[in-house]
């Protein structure tokens, strides 16, 4: 029964206001280990999704801090000591501070990141 730590992640993403230790478990899920280190709200990168949002589920624990996600109906922020889940559908906003450890399906979140990095990319 495999596993993964923040020190045992097989990759690590390290951008301005983002860090990331991130590893692909067994059964078709990805763990997360995320710290945020700047205010932002990412809704751009997710432009050419459908309805231009996330469309991958996610359950998460937040360690310190808080996440607000949006969706159609409406948005719910989520602070240290609450765990979640949001279904797809819906685009995040980050705030300095912010720990969270974060499980995905892993197809759903690869189709995701693709459009994201591209629009990082584009963006510069």
């Amino acid at each position: 029964m495999p596993g993964a730590s923040k020190a045992t992640t097989s990759e690590v993403i390290e951008v301005e206001g983002y860090e990331g230790h991130i590893e692909r478990l067994d059964g078709g899920y990805t763990v997360a280990f995320e710290r945020y280190t700047e205010d932002v709200d990412l809704s751009p990168l997710f432009t050419g999704l459908p309805d231009d949002r996330c469309q991958s589920a996610h359950w998460g624990y937040v360690i310190a801090g808080k996440l607000t996600y949006r969706t159609a109906a409406g948005e719910e922020t989520f602070e240290a000591g609450d765990a979640y889940y949001v279904p797809p559908g819906h685009t995040p906003a980050l705030y300095a501070g912010t720990e969270v450890v974060e499980f995905s399906p892993t197809d759903e979140l690869d189709r995701t990141m693709a459009v994201v990095v591209k629009n990082m990319e584009a963006a510069g």
